[in-house]
């Protein structure tokens, strides 16, 4: 095929994310609520899905490779086709006897293939755009990764709950992730023929074994010896603390009945919820959040977008004490949320992005983003257990408690006042 490096980003920064963001959710949030209509404790599904953030978690072990052999554009390509597979064969697992074992296996493989694709998209996202790209279309990329979420948390828990009066759990699963599979392979088709091919997306050589041996552990030393570090690793690892957790409950919060604290909320409101007002508020919260960074500088927003992503959760403390049987209030909090997050997670995507610039930013950001899946790993594997020992109206009170160290790290993170600002010599 020709070299094609004038397609526009609006034709597959998008999509592309939109990629990205589709087999995470399925891994990470749509599995609690498969494992949750199953019949599994909150402490079963925390564990169980936990684990399956250990791939984003160790993704920076291969993300040398990934930098070094082929392209971001084949690893990107390659791995949605796979993932188009993984995720139909997952719904086939569902009926059959040990489907536990069986699913949680190949939701793992999932997991492996997007850690993949997600250090391949990242670099490609850097390749292919001028830095004041980057700082418009954060907004842009966070908005289609998290429209992504919806249509898995939203849409496909929507349909779900529509199939389940017709058919039981498993049968209703098994559908819904073989018709996800077949069109998330045609998006991989796509990006095949509708992706540019930047020159600086390259193969590079190597002399011989040992010099790539060499070249693969100097990606790691270097890493560390970017000054800042040390404050740079515990923001990473401590600003989520409170999300990690909540992120994991927030489903099973919504879905127990009253007696037991939640909401009695059914599939088809949850997904009605997250794909109605949820959707809007994220769509309005993304976009208005790169806008904003590419006026004044990341640096002048940082507060108010953590302040964004982080104030909201008080709303689930409401709804936990109050437990109000007002839908709409339930869906409004939703919107409220989620717009909080759309807005406030531009400031921590492009803080990484502005951390790791320079040689190896591709290895490095994947580096960034394995330690935020630690972050989010740990604290959600023991969620479960957390919140049956205190109750859902106390765990959102630590929920809430937790948010406090990434506070109080942001004083000591040090921003050029002027990155992701738009300048007079650039156009959009």
């Amino acid at each position: 095929m020709r070299n094609r490096t004038s397609i526009t980003p609006w034709a597959w920064v998008p999509s592309l994310y939109f990629a990205q963001g589709l087999p995470y959710v399925i891994v990470i949030t749509v599995s609690i609520i498969i494992y949750k209509n199953l019949g599994l404790t909150n402490a079963q599904i925390t564990l169980y899905t936990g684990w399956l953030y250990l791939p984003w978690v160790i993704k920076p072990f291969w993300g040398p490779v990934i930098d070094n052999i082929r392209t971001k554009r084949f690893w990107v390509v390659t791995t949605q086709l796979l993932m188009g597979v993984l995720i139909a064969s997952t719904g086939l697992t569902l009926p059959a006897p040990g489907f536990i074992k069986w699913s949680l296996i190949f939701f793992w493989l999932i997991a492996f293939s997007s850690a993949t694709h997600d250090i391949a998209a990242d670099g490609f996202y850097m390749l292919g755009l001028t830095p004041h790209q980057q700082s418009f279309f954060v907004g842009i990329r966070n908005t289609f990764w998290r429209i992504a979420a919806i249509s898995g948390q939203g849409g496909l828990v929507y349909l779900s709950g529509i199939l389940m009066k017709k058919m039981n759990a498993q049968k209703t699963w098994m559908v819904l992730l073989i018709i996800t599979g077949i069109v998330y392979f045609t998006i991989g088709v796509y990006h095949k023929f509708f992706m540019p091919r930047p020159g600086n997306d390259e193969t590079r050589s190597f002399r011989s074994g040992e010099d790539a041996l060499i070249k693969y552990f100097s990606t790691f030393i270097d890493f560390f010896r970017r000054k800042g570090i040390i404050v740079f690793l515990l923001f990473i690892l401590f600003y989520r603390l409170g999300e990690s957790q909540l992120t994991k409950l927030a489903a099973p919060f919504l879905i127990d009945p009253f007696e037991k604290g939640g909401l009695g909320l059914t599939n088809e409101q949850i997904g009605w919820a997250y794909g109605t007002l949820g959707i809007l508020g994220l769509v309005l919260g993304g976009i208005l959040g790169g806008i904003a960074v590419s006026k004044q500088g990341l640096k002048f927003w940082f507060w108010p977008m953590a302040l964004a992503i982080n104030l909201p959760d008080v709303l689930y403390y409401f709804m936990a004490h109050f437990q109000p049987d007002s839908f709409a209030l339930v869906q409004l909090f939703i919107a409220i949320e989620q717009f909080g997050y759309g807005f406030g997670f531009t400031a921590f995507t492009l803080y990484m992005i502005y951390f790791v610039q320079g040689e190896n930013r591709t290895s490095h950001y994947a580096f960034s983003t394995g330690l935020m899946a630690l972050g989010m790993m740990v604290p959600g594997m023991l969620s479960g257990w957390i919140q049956e020992k205190l109750n859902y109206e106390n765990f959102f009170i630590w929920v809430l408690i937790c948010t406090i160290p990434g506070f109080l790290l942001i004083p000591f993170l040090k921003i050029d006042k002027t990155f992701g600002k738009k300048t007079t010599n650039q156009r959009g």
